[in-house]
């Protein structure tokens, strides 16, 4: 949402339009002319979601300049013909991030300090590099047994534009008021973030709950996590971050919703379900998709099942009892069918079926 708010900031000065083409920019990029500023907004653009890339996980940790990570982008052939459907791809706001650094001459941090922090007073939202506990900065963790600290962690020149900034609740919350107080964009700049092609507005999401609609967007890398809604109609923000999660991060902020609008709410009830080393061999193997090119690896690990994507590091699930397994900071679910050897993986709204290698 910051990288958004700059673009079209950079738009109501008229340096930018929804309309230009990203060849202008990155004449490398497949589908750059048909590809345009509002595509990238609203992840309609077609370009591959390089995170989702079985070779994300050969230089996730290391640092990648400008040259080094288009290139990558210009490996990948388009998902699909721009503008034909939209889908969720970090590239888009990578480019965009870059593409803010060109038409300023200024590095991200400085354009994000001028055009937003220092704008509206927000002390504790910057680009990030590592974490410095010194700076009351904290490290993520993964809950399995214990809680473990996740390391390595995702070098920040990798997300770039799509997601490197540290911040706080507090931040959060003023900064996504005074975008709809309209501070920091134009009216019809923001009528644009908020017009819906598919699931997505250009660089927000609509988040409705119950009979109320809201805006914003949900955020997480490496065991942190993050969800940031605007109920206009209320005047009502609410943000919550994580750097660990035994709980989904939806239903905290769907919970503390439920209060506020005086809706039934019933405190959850937290079960641990033990399972013996037997039982878990019924879960642990390869597993691949017809629906998509990850390949998950099923390990168990002190009693504890874990799964791990091909390139990405293993992420620990809990058993919830009935062949269900779940992972609150990633907010995914799987849900075996031992009798036919595979699995159904439910993440963001979608469920991809894998099926265990002979």
């Amino acid at each position: 949402m910051f990288t958004a708010t700059m673009i079209f900031q950079l738009i109501d000065e008229g340096k930018l339009s929804i309309e230009t083409p990203l060849i202008k920019y990155f004449p490398e990029i497949p589908n750059a002319a048909k590809i345009s500023i509002g595509k990238m907004l609203n992840h309609s653009s077609g370009l591959h979601n390089f995170t989702a890339d079985s070779t994300y996980g050969t230089y996730w940790t290391t640092y990648k300049s400008e040259a080094e990570m288009t290139a990558i982008f210009a490996r990948h052939k388009s998902d699909f013909e721009p503008g034909a459907k939209s889908e969720y791809s970090n590239t888009n706001f990578v480019l965009l991030g870059y593409i803010i650094e060109k038409l300023t001459g200024k590095s991200y941090t400085e354009e994000l300090q001028k055009r937003i922090t220092s704008k509206i007073g927000l002390a504790d939202t910057y680009y990030s590099a590592d974490a410095y506990i010194s700076k009351n900065e904290t490290y993520s963790f993964d809950y399995a047994t214990q809680w473990t600290r996740i390391f390595p962690e995702t070098n920040m020149s990798i997300p770039a534009g799509a997601g490197a900034i540290v911040s706080t609740p507090a931040d959060l919350v003023k900064f996504i008021k005074a975008l709809f107080d309209g501070k920091l964009v134009s009216l019809p700049s923001l009528e644009l973030m908020k017009t819906m092609k598919g699931n997505y507005g250009m660089g927000m999401f609509s988040i409705p709950f119950k009979d109320e609609n809201g805006y914003g967007h949900s955020g997480g890398m490496d065991g942190f996590s993050s969800l940031l809604i605007y109920f206009p109609k209320n005047k009502l923000a609410i943000a919550y971050t994580s750097n660990g999660a035994r709980y989904s991060t939806n239903e905290v902020v769907s919970n503390a919703l439920s209060i506020y609008f005086n809706q039934p709410f019933a405190i959850p009830e937290f079960k641990t379900t033990t399972l013996s080393a037997a039982e878990f061999n019924k879960y642990v193997g390869k597993y691949s998709s017809s629906q998509t090119p990850l390949r998950i690896n099923i390990i168990e690990k002190n009693r504890t099942l874990y799964a791990q994507g091909n390139g990405q590091r293993a992420i620990p699930f809990e058993a919830k009892g009935d062949n269900k397994f779940t992972c609150a900071i990633q907010g995914a679910t799987l849900q075996f069918d031992t009798a036919k050897k595979s699995f159904s993986l439910m993440q963001g709204g979608t469920s991809h079926l894998f099926t265990k290698a002979n």
